[in-house]
């Protein structure tokens, strides 16, 4: 997979910095989009996974976005698009 390439949040590498692109919105009950809309999940946010779960299925995500850290289901994860900030990358480097 290339830098530039979208992909769902749940497929994004640990400690990579992204830039959420897009969210399936219809695929989420509105009690759940409402809480991530609250938590500032929304397009256009800078999100870094901290790092994954130890259960089954490497569940919850730890989100970082802004200050935060929110624990966020991989089945709410995959209905948001991602794109890797190549930019921010760098400057961690």
């Amino acid at each position: 997979m290339r830098v530039n390439d979208s992909m769902t949040l749940d497929l994004l590498p640990a400690r990579r910095p992204a830039r959420i692109v897009s969210i399936e919105w219809d695929q989420l009950l509105p009690e759940e989009a409402k809480r991530l809309r609250t938590l500032g999940i929304d397009e256009g946010a800078r999100v870094t996974v901290a790092h994954r779960g130890i259960f089954a299925g490497r569940d919850p995500l730890a989100l970082e976005i802004g200050r935060m850290t929110v624990a966020l289901r991989r089945v709410h994860a995959r209905a948001v698009t991602v794109q890797e900030d190549v930019k921010q990358a760098a400057e961690r480097a």
